[in-house]
């Protein structure tokens, strides 16, 4: 029975090695390779989406949870005049969602805050600050969802 203890063990220590290294190997042709960044941090807003027109109001993504209006504010001013700013937070808990708007008084000044906040920490995270897309045009509900109840007539 040792022996047969003794005789897996050397089993398990000779195939363990080989397992393990297969799974941790970085050699392997097929091994992950995360892309670039290239958009990340010079002014060209969150890597992989399309820029939107430049306009005066900003969309300003990666805020932690704690970043008040104020501070969000004071961070875009020295860019140029804001005239608005604010955090965007859920109705119901009243907690930030991570996102919010900074609009400028001109194109000009937003494509400076844009650049220069792009990829800087703000309340000890990295944000992201490229043009906010318009709102698109909401059509009302169709009313084709409710069930009629057929009228049954007897005779």
């Amino acid at each position: 029975m040792a022996l047969r203890a003794v005789a897996t063990m050397a089993m398990a220590a000779r195939v363990s090695p080989r397992g393990t290294r297969r799974h941790f190997s970085i050699t392997s042709p097929n091994s992950f390779m995360p892309p670039p960044f290239a958009a990340m941090g010079n002014g060209e807003g969150t890597p992989g989406r399309e820029q939107a027109p430049p306009s005066t109001n900003l969309f300003v993504s990666g805020l932690n949870k704690r970043t008040s209006t104020e501070k969000l504010r004071e961070a875009f001013s020295p860019f140029g005049r804001v005239i608005d700013a604010r955090v965007v937070t859920d109705r119901v808990s009243g907690y930030s969602k991570g996102f919010g708007f900074v609009r400028y008084a001109t194109i000009e000044e937003a494509e400076k805050g844009r650049v220069g906040m792009d990829g800087k920490f703000l309340d000890g995270w990295v944000i992201f600050a490229e043009y906010a897309r318009p709102r698109p045009e909401r059509t009302p509900p169709q009313d084709n969802m409710t069930i009629q109840t057929p009228i049954i007539r007897r005779p």
